[in-house]
């Protein structure tokens, strides 16, 4: 394995996902930083972390970290990043990459400008499957591209004190939830010519549900459904002129997925068999642009999280939502 050293910064459940994976797969995980030195000890112990930080600053500071995982919520993103990134700390930051696509700009041009990595943490694209899904549309199996539609809609919890729910800590479905689908569909057609939005919001103004439709001009359309207060199928489709790729629930995360012909041919089948929950391939993808003297991954490159960022921007603008943060 590499030598590469890791840092978290913060404790939630996101960064418990990825230590988790981390460890497993075999990488140097030696801090963690948090508000409070409690919260720092108590993750350093459950994983067997050496070094607990009381702070951020703290964290970004340590000699021993070479890269630094931003697990804060999103508001908090750009900042983080920013921070680690300020004391010459390599970042991978979980998505959305930032609150908004202003954001987005300036930590790559930082990055840029400190000749440092910078990576989205989507997941999804450096899974087995995902790759394999690539291989298949580079390879010309499914002819032209024409459709994706994928849902990702999830019951979660309907209290307005909870994170999903709280408008001010960046909650909603689509910053949590519609990030999956509108990234996925920028992996196959790129940035969107036109978009269409429409929603439904929760008393506390975040928003509920989001569908959207995306235009590549005659090239091909997207369509992706989020939703926080309700469970989908959570499956997904990219259908091209030969043949269409038929995504298992949950599609986002470690699947199976079927190649089938216009006629309901199955030409391809494909089982997904990992150990954990996913999160470290995209670990393995950052110590490998790292090792290799590289700042920017083509699986995931920062250029391309500014657009999705813009992307979520426009959806924002048509259905009237805006940040706390941002007024």
């Amino acid at each position: 394995m590499s030598d590469i050293r890791w840092g978290i910064l913060g404790t939630g459940g996101i960064a418990h996902t990825f230590a988790k994976d981390l460890i497993d797969d075999g990488h140097e995980l030696v801090a963690v930083g948090s508000r409070v030195q409690e919260t720092a000890d108590a993750f350093a112990d459950e994983f067997g972390i050496p070094t607990a930080h009381p702070s951020y600053e703290e964290l970004v500071s340590d000699d021993d970290v070479d890269v630094v995982y931003v697990a804060s919520i999103h508001p908090e993103h750009a900042a983080h990043a920013e921070l680690a990134l300020s004391a010459g700390k390599h970042v991978l930051v979980e998505k959305p990459f930032t609150l908004n696509a202003a954001q987005a700009r300036r930590i790559v041009e930082l990055a840029a400008d400190r000749n440092l990595l910078i990576m989205e943490a989507m997941w999804t694209r450096f899974l087995p499957h995902v790759e394999r899904i690539r291989q298949i549309i580079a390879g010309g199996r499914l002819g032209v591209l024409r459709e994706f539609a994928a849902d990702h809609l999830q019951l979660l919890p309907a209290d307005p004190r909870h994170r999903i729910n709280a408008i001010e800590l960046g909650g909603g479905a689509l910053l949590d939830l519609g990030i999956y689908p509108l990234s996925f569909a920028s992996m196959l057609f790129g940035a969107p010519e036109s978009v269409h939005a429409s929603a439904r919001f929760t008393a506390t103004g975040a928003d509920a549900a989001t569908d959207v439709v995306l235009g590549y001009g005659d090239r091909a359309l997207a369509v992706a459904r989020c939703a926080s207060d309700v469970r989908g199928t959570n499956t997904a489709t990219i259908i091209g002129t030969d043949a269409r790729i038929e995504i298992d629930s949950v599609w986002y995360a470690p699947t199976n997925f079927r190649v089938v012909t216009p006629q309901g041919e199955v030409i391809e089948e494909y089982k997904t068999r990992i150990i954990g929950q996913g999160m470290q391939f995209q670990a393995r993808e950052v110590e490998r642009l790292i090792e290799s003297g590289l700042t920017a991954s083509n699986v995931m490159p920062p250029a391309e999280s500014i657009a999705i960022m813009r992307t979520l921007d426009d959806v924002r603008e048509r259905i009237g939502l805006v940040y706390p943060q941002e007024r």
